[in-house]
């Protein structure tokens, strides 16, 4: 699998304090990559830093092959990066297909657009075939996303980042506070992404969940990576004994 996102060893410093202390990170087309990590490990501050919300204080980023530099989020979605964050950031008094195209709305052709007039029927069009495309069902396109249970809300989130990802996704425990089964439909919302040669990677708590859904597991410890594992030859004992320093970066290789 080609290689699409490869950070080589990242600083992060926040006056005396060191987040990232030469950490590494790989992330494959086609490929769901597991971002694991004890509390304080670093992996929120690596993730910043990768979808352009921090900028590493030292280190390369180098993405489909060319080194970048991620300036701002915006910079990153440019390039092709998308975040789906925990808290959703979803407009809930928006239906889904506004949230959809939140602050890339369609305008209207002609003078009405000049005016600001915005193409709702097209951003409805292009959001029903986005949602048909991963297979999420909604009970309705036209209410307010609030009114939507926890699973399709973030459903809607991941679609929305991966209509307009192009390489990459990043999924920041996206099952969080979610049930059985709306878990089991944004996971596999995540299988289709994958599936459609996009990076992407998950940051999660959950172990039984990443097993279950991830390619490949990367162990985030004190800043650094001390471990890689191929999911399927991993167990839950493995991630946590290098979690938690019990396993050595030479032991897991």
């Amino acid at each position: 699998m080609t290689i699409l996102l490869d950070a080589r060893n990242l600083t992060k410093r926040y006056g005396s304090v060191e987040a990232l202390r030469g950490a590494s990170f790989q992330a494959r087309a086609g490929e769901v990559t597991a971002l694991i990590g004890d509390n304080g490990a670093g992996k929120s501050t690596l993730v910043k830093c990768l979808s352009g919300a921090e900028q590493p204080t030292s280190g390369d980023i180098v993405l489909d092959g060319s080194k970048v530099a991620l300036d701002s989020p915006t910079v990153a979605r440019k390039l092709g990066i998308e975040t789906v964050y925990q808290d959703l950031s979803v407009a809930p008094e928006l239906d889904p297909a506004a949230n959809l195209f939140l602050g890339r709305e369609l305008h209207r052709k002609g003078f009405l657009g000049k005016l600001g007039m915005l193409d709702k029927p097209e951003m409805r069009r292009q959001a029903v075939e986005q949602f048909k495309r991963l297979g999420v069902t909604l009970q309705s396109t036209e209410v307010p996303i609030g009114s939507l249970s926890g699973g399709q809300r973030q459903s809607v989130a991941v679609v929305r980042s991966v209509a307009w990802a192009s390489k990459v996704v990043f999924m920041d425990e996206p099952t969080a506070a979610l049930g059985v089964v709306q878990t089991e439909r944004v996971l596999d919302v995540i299988k289709k992404v994958r599936d459609e040669g996009i990076a992407v990677v998950l940051i999660s708590h959950s172990m039984p969940e990443v097993l279950s859904v991830a390619d490949r597991v990367e162990v985030l410890r004190l800043g650094k990576r001390v471990a890689r594992f191929e999911a399927k030859d991993a167990t839950l004992e493995d991630l946590v004994a290098a979690m938690t320093g019990a396993l050595t970066q030479e032991e897991a290789a």
